[in-house]
């Protein structure tokens, strides 16, 4: 009997999770079919981008300074626990670490808390009050107004947010490695400088335009399905959390493999 259940409930959550793939795909490819009226709806777009990009930079900010600063002193815990007394090469080693996987990972996981959420929670209400099937009902076209701007505004925000939170990174591990490891700054920075790799950066930037287009792109699915009510907009806005968190942890072992 227990196993029954167990099978029954095995089943029942593999058909929900290739129910969730499908929908969201099926989102993807009506998004790609917007994508011509993206410009003549640049309003929608900058609005978006404003929410997305410039709200989110004090965030941001305060979790990359902070992810910097302990990576750094990790890092050199590490070091000397290997038996590497000189620390010269921890500005190149922490700076790596901050361009391949730091950056890129917990900016995303940042935007999926603060936007991915706050967009199903958005459309969802939107939903459960009716407005989405008033805009149907006006034959304006949901996707192309609601789904499309945050899609794209995704994609072109994270990159630049990554590109923010690895400079304050930068100077979060400085400070650390100055103010309370004695590496001198141009210690640091010639070791930034020596074992600085183009292809790091352009690969944690990859990652941010996955990452930032599939936070969106989850939410709007997870918003336009909501039902339920007030509860329903609660359980959308968790589900989009989580959701989104899940694809970009294992979107990012995914892209490690392929990039590197």
């Amino acid at each position: 009997m227990k196993l029954n259940v167990l099978f029954y409930n095995l089943g029942r959550r593999t058909i929900t999770f290739f129910r969730e793939i499908g929908s969201i795909s099926f989102l993807f490819f009506r998004l790609i079919k917007s994508s011509t009226y993206i410009i003549h709806d640049k309003e929608l777009l900058l609005e978006q981008m404003l929410k997305m990009g410039v709200n989110s930079l004090p965030l941001v900010g305060i979790v990359s300074i902070f992810t910097g600063a302990v990576s750094a002193w990790q890092a050199a815990y590490q070091f000397r626990s290997f038996g590497l007394i000189s620390l010269d090469i921890l500005g190149g080693a922490t700076s790596a670490a901050i361009f391949i996987e730091l950056a890129p990972v917990l900016t995303g996981i940042v935007i999926a808390g603060r936007v991915g959420a706050s967009i199903a929670a958005e459309l969802g209400t939107m939903r459960v009050t009716e407005q989405i099937d008033a805009l149907e009902t006006l034959a304006i076209e949901p996707v192309r107004f609601l789904a499309a701007p945050r899609f794209y505004a995704g994609l072109i925000m994270l990159p630049i947010l990554v590109i923010f939170s690895n400079i304050i990174a930068h100077l979060g591990a400085f400070l650390v490695s100055f103010l309370m490891l004695d590496i001198s700054t141009y210690t640091f920075f010639n070791s930034v400088q020596k074992y600085f790799i183009v292809y790091n950066v352009i690969s944690g930037l990859i990652k941010a335009v996955v990452f930032g287009g599939g936070t969106a792109l989850i939410g709007c699915s997870i918003g336009f399905r909501t039902a339920g009510g007030a509860e329903g907009v609660g359980y959308s806005t968790i589900k989009a959390f989580v959701y989104s968190s899940g694809f970009i942890l294992i979107g990012d072992y995914i892209l490690a493999v392929i990039l590197f």
